[in-house]
């Protein structure tokens, strides 16, 4: 029972401090993988945008995936707080503490809620694809990633996003280079992203494809999939841009699949994962091109169709033998 005059959410020191409600705000904003869900975020605008969506439908994807990506990483630190206390991630503010999990936990529901309408809003395809992104973010979270099915939401997820970017700007039939680029560099991206927690992972019990492969294979076939994501054949006409994109994330992606000297203390080098980071910057823009070509392709087309030509002067009215 609080002392007579003080309210009931005050503390000895005083009312609860600014200084801790922000540190509440900024443990919610780390535990939703803020530049995952940024980077895809902007990943699905600059898609839509480049398959010619106006502002007003690209801001509606960016919202519905937002809050897609919200809820996946939120849902992902509360479920694995445990494990994250256990191995002492002081970058995980649910497991420290510094967030407290029932409030993570209702934001990721919130979150997931949010989505569904705002998806819905894209239409049925594009609605659908964006709702699969996020079902496939959720299943990893909810077990997929401790089995050798782990690579699956990310070969799902990222095949679904161009679908849905491409379907809101009411671009057509989706040109099947751009769900399978997005497949398979999700499912690359996977490989390696898992790479620098391989060691953590295996000690507590997580059995993905990455931990199974170990390490090696897990690098080689990380970046055998970047490049084979950036050599697939494009649709519609070649830009610079995107041949650059194309040489660039091929390049790194072998240079990724190298081997390293380790570093200080025996621990494995870090480059070869950033080669890899970087080939996958490379493959994000090539998938931009792709989008941006596939749009270009179609406009031509439409360019075609719409051409008639002029109807030729007959001669019902001419005689034989003139």
């Amino acid at each position: 029972m609080s002392e007579p005059g003080r309210r009931a959410q005050d503390t000895p020191e005083g009312p609860v401090s600014s200084r801790s409600a922000r540190s509440v705000t900024r443990g919610l904003a780390l535990s939703c993988h803020p530049l995952p869900t940024l980077a895809v975020t902007g990943l699905a605008a600059g898609l839509a945008g480049a398959a010619g969506a106006p502002p007003r439908r690209t801001g509606l994807l960016a919202a519905a995936v937002l809050s897609g990506q919200l809820a996946i990483g939120w849902a992902n630190d509360t479920l694995d707080a445990g494990r994250d206390a256990a191995r002492g991630r002081a970058d995980k503010p649910v497991a420290t503490g510094e967030a407290p999990r029932p409030l993570v936990a209702a934001a990721a529901v919130v979150a997931a809620a949010a989505t569904v309408p705002l998806s819905l809003r894209l239409g049925r395809v594009a609605g659908t694809a964006q709702l699969g992104l996020v079902a496939s973010g959720l299943a990893y979270d909810l077990g997929l990633k401790r089995t050798a099915l782990s690579a699956l939401p990310y070969l799902t997820g990222f095949g679904a996003l161009p679908v849905a970017a491409h379907r809101t700007a009411g671009a057509g039939p989706v040109p099947l280079a751009l769900p399978l680029a997005g497949a398979v560099l999700g499912c690359g991206a996977h490989l390696l992203n898992a790479l620098p927690d391989l060691a953590d992972d295996a000690a507590t019990g997580v059995r993905s494809l990455p931990v199974r492969l170990g390490p090696d294979r897990t690098r080689r076939g990380g970046a055998l999939l970047l490049a084979v994501a950036a050599a697939l054949p494009q649709q519609g006409p070649r830009s610079p841009a995107g041949s650059a994109a194309r040489v660039a994330a091929g390049g790194l992606a072998l240079a990724a699949a190298g081997r390293f000297p380790d570093g200080p203390g025996g621990r494995p080098s870090r480059r070869p994962f950033a080669y890899a980071v970087a080939s996958a910057a490379a493959d994000l823009a090539l998938l931009l091109a792709r989008s941006r070509a596939a749009r270009t392709g179609r406009q031509a087309g439409e360019r075609g169709r719409s051409v008639r030509l002029p109807d030729l002067p007959t001669d019902r009215h001419r005689s034989p033998a003139s």
